[in-house]
């Protein structure tokens, strides 16, 4: 039956029904609770990315194990309240921070990395962020996950994304390690129960949709177990992929001073790795994401990382080079290579942890093709507009390799066969700026994908946008006039799928935000 405020209010508190696995038990009164006043509650609710949203919740829990965060949330749901969650805090947009969030789950104490024998896989906590995460994963047994790049963001909505990083495209995507998750849902009546979904065992359906479903969606993800396809459990030095054991960084800066030097650039760059997109191309250990300042004449660049232990290594990295480099004038500068340990890369290379404190635009869209000369003459226009110099960049990060030897329907996330990520990241930090930056970052995206209705509507050259970049845009029909759903751009043909789970798992649609799962098509 439907659940409405006032059977909130009457629904019984059973936890004593509820399944609390591997934690202890707790009650109401156990539960850390912050409000407003409290010395705490300025710090925990500017916790989040963005600086153009900050929620004003009656309550903010912060639990410290998943028996806490069953109660919270049953707590937060027989008082009415609508319930966010938050884990590292890196949402792009208001999924938590906004004007209807009553109260929030704050995850950061749930934040152990370790070996669950029982399950013979990792227990990752949705707290932990993702530096500690290759710290423990690789000082304790000298495994690691593809996952992304910023060392400070949380496993929570990263995974439940489907997560990528700078070594997605030799081992996959995170939901591709994806074992099991534990979660706390909710029933029709507002009683709150842990539960255990595995890939091979119970609640097969509710593990899948955290393989890519986006986070906030099914419930509250307590700890995600990790090991890969191939691997039975037994050794957990074998459970997970092996970095590298040296990788070669640099940076080629790039001084893409004309207009035509911006297209070649940018044309080469993107046919190489259209090329070289396939599971098993000998360029599958190349990350070399490239950011593009608003000037042109900034400090744009490709940072490269290379795994080094392959013996023709410094081969391919001078194929690189001279296949993008390829008749740009003037040509980028190319920084002396470094060799160093996969650890030292982590420490020194990967992205510090820390919250910048912009306020933030993003659009992004997956490529299957690269772009047409009249695309990048848009991008170049919109980026030589001086008025927007300082933090906005236009990103481009490799994906394909492993990424595509996946089935779209193996895990939620439908995109597996394109080649590249496209990110619009606009940021700037005065309030007063919000309305031009925002419009620019719109004007822009919608211009470069004018063929198909302002957004990257899937066809032949374009594969959709990422949920863990999401942009409520995608469903205003004022920029997305494509006639295809927002749905659709997200999660393709896995949607019904994923309506269905969260029919079952979250009956009276508690867990909601701008994008979630089941919310109308505009």
């Amino acid at each position: 039956m439907p659940l409405s405020r006032r059977s909130f209010l009457a629904a019984p508190m059973v936890g004593a029904a509820a399944t609390a696995l591997g934690a202890g038990a707790a009650n109401a009164a156990d539960v850390k609770v912050v409000r407003a006043g409290e010395a705490e509650y300025a710090a925990l609710t500017t916790r989040g990315y963005n600086r153009r949203f900050t929620a004003r919740p009656r309550q903010i829990f912060v639990p410290a194990n998943a028996e806490e965060v069953r109660v919270a949330v049953e707590r937060s749901v027989g008082d009415g309240l609508p319930l966010a969650v938050r884990s590292g805090g890196h949402g792009f947009d208001d999924f938590v921070d906004n004007d209807r969030t009553g109260a929030i789950v704050d995850l950061q104490r749930l934040a152990g990395v370790s070996w669950d024998e029982s399950q013979r896989a990792f227990a990752v906590e949705p707290g932990a962020d993702l530096g500690s995460v290759y710290e423990r994963l690789l000082g304790g047994w000298g495994v690691t996950v593809p996952a992304g790049i910023c060392k400070g963001v949380g496993a929570g909505g990263h995974v439940s994304g489907g997560g990528y990083g700078p070594l997605s495209r030799r081992f996959g995507l995170v939901a591709d390690h994806l074992y099991g998750v534990e979660v706390v849902t909710v029933d029709a009546r507002g009683s709150a129960t842990t539960v255990l979904a595995t890939k091979d065992g119970p609640h097969a359906d509710l593990w899948w949709a955290h393989t890519g479903g986006g986070g906030g969606n099914f419930g509250v993800v307590t700890k995600y177990l990790l090991r890969s396809p191939e691997a039975d459990g037994a050794d957990p030095a074998r459970a997970l992929p092996k970095p590298p054991g040296s990788m070669l960084n640099t940076r080629l800066v790039l001084p893409l001073a004309t207009e035509e030097s911006f297209i070649r650039f940018v044309g080469n760059y993107l046919a190489f790795f259209e090329q070289h997109s396939a599971p098993d191309d000998p360029f599958a250990g190349l990350y070399a994401p490239l950011h593009i300042r608003p000037g042109i004449a900034g400090p744009s660049d490709v940072l490269i990382l290379l795994d080094a232990d392959r013996p023709d290594a410094g081969a391919l990295f001078d194929e690189f080079v001279a296949a993008v480099s390829r008749d740009v004038v003037p040509g980028p500068v190319v920084l002396p290579p470094t060799t160093a340990s996969y650890a030292d890369t982590l420490a020194n290379v990967y992205y510090a942890k820390g919250m910048p404190g912009f306020r933030v635009k993003v659009k992004s869209a997956y490529l299957r093709t690269s772009y047409s000369t009249d695309q990048l003459r848009t991008l170049y226009r919109y980026l030589t507009d001086i008025r927007f110099l300082g933090e906005s960049q236009l990103e481009f990060m490799p994906f394909g390799g492993r990424t595509n030897a996946v089935a779209p329907d193996a895990t939620a996330v439908s995109a597996r066969d394109s080649f590249m990520k496209m990110l619009v990241h606009a940021a700037w930090r005065v309030p007063g700026d919000d309305e031009r930056y925002v419009a620019w970052a719109r004007e822009m995206f919608r211009d470069v994908y004018a063929g198909t209705g302002g957004v990257p509507a899937p066809n032949a050259a374009n594969g959709g946008s990422y949920i863990n970049y999401p942009d409520p845009d995608m469903a205003d029909p004022r920029w997305n006039t494509s006639g295809v759903p927002w749905h659709t751009l997200y999660y393709g043909a896995n949607y019904p799928r994923l309506t269905r789970v969260k029919a079952q798992y979250d009956p009276a649609n508690l867990f909601q935000h701008k994008l979630s799962v089941g919310r109308p098509d505009w």
